[in-house]
């Protein structure tokens, strides 16, 4: 248990679960900043229509304004993971720490290739803050887990995209994933790693979080400038202040004895792709690939500032009138 615990990249559950989901995000981004793709294979537990599947979105800059998703659905049984070392396969498409290998073909796209990482970069943990969940990664039957597998890492490889061979040497990648019963009813995510500084990465999620009866509002959040890390989340006393200037924008103030964030996210060419409920794959949320992040941040230590803009952001806002600031 502890094993999984420290590395939640690692499959979370088991193939008799009745009502459960998991899916791993990869994203790609081509050097040029031409083409983002990310995939997200996974298994979907139900009664009735378990399945494992991979989904993909495809953002290329002369055809933004049409930006392509797909699911391919295939059985159970088609899924296959390994721990040591670490692999999930859907069908004939592997995901790895290493590596992606995909051969998909559905009604509107023919998408294959393989692309190989460089170093990964995880983020840091200890006993008491074992993943991004913190001290609640303990807790049972949470309705929604969520783990960081690399915020940053480079590209090797190609993938053949509906034809046009896409060049992804020398692009940026993102690894993350989530398993539980279903997905938060309400919730935002922010990511970019593609800043003037090649180190610099941005994760950011605030979320409904049923607990213990409770009904809470929880978010998480891992940055990397500099080479340090800087960690804000409910459970470490960290302060939240969240706006919608607009349905396609979101303005995030973190805030805790550390550092002082501030996040302006702006969603570019939405698609649509299907999260978990509790009957199966079936709400539609929206989620761009090509967005802008603005970031501001103040090390309160060591009076360094910093002010940059991310591109190539991936932003979801989901249901986000509920949404509460609590500073």
């Amino acid at each position: 248990m502890a094993n999984r615990l420290t590395n939640p990249n690692l499959f979370q559950g088991n193939l008799n679960k009745k009502q459960y989901f998991e899916g791993w995000y990869y994203k790609q981004v081509s050097a040029d900043g031409k083409t983002a793709i990310s995939f997200i294979p996974g298994i979907s537990l139900n009664k009735d229509e378990p399945h494992s599947f991979v989904q993909y979105i495809i953002v290329q800059e002369d055809e933004r304004e049409d930006t392509h998703t797909g699911y391919l659905r295939l059985t159970k049984d088609a899924f296959k993971w390994q721990d040591d070392p670490f692999q999930v396969m859907v069908g004939e498409n592997l995901f790895s720490t290493e590596k992606l290998s995909v051969n998909i073909e559905t009604k509107t796209d023919r998408i294959s290739g393989a692309i190989y990482f460089g170093a990964l970069s995880p983020i840091g943990t200890s006993a008491l803050q074992p993943n991004i969940m913190g001290p609640f990664a303990y807790f049972p039957k949470m309705e929604c887990y969520h783990g960081i597998t690399s915020m940053n890492h480079s590209l090797q490889g190609s993938l053949l995209i509906n034809g046009k061979m896409v060049d992804f040497t020398g692009g940026k990648g993102y690894i993350e994933k989530d398993w539980g019963s279903k997905f938060p009813k309400h919730y935002v995510w922010i990511q970019s790693n593609h800043f003037r500084e090649e180190d610099t990465s941005v994760f950011f999620s605030v979320a409904h979080v049923p607990f213990l009866g409770m009904e809470l509002q929880g978010f998480i959040s891992n940055i990397h400038v500099k080479g340090k890390e800087y960690r804000f989340a409910t459970y470490n006393n960290s302060k939240l202040s969240i706006s919608f200037p607009s349905e396609n924008q979101v303005n995030v103030k973190i805030e805790n004895d550390q550092a002082e964030v501030t996040l302006i996210g702006t969603v570019e060419h939405l698609g649509n792709l299907q999260a978990p409920v509790e009957s199966g794959m079936h709400k539609t949320i929206k989620e761009g690939v090509s967005g802008n992040l603005q970031m501001e941040l103040w090390d309160k230590e060591t009076d360094y500032y910093y002010q940059g803009l991310g591109t190539m952001a991936g932003i979801e806002i989901v249901d986000a009138h509920e949404m509460k600031s609590t500073m």
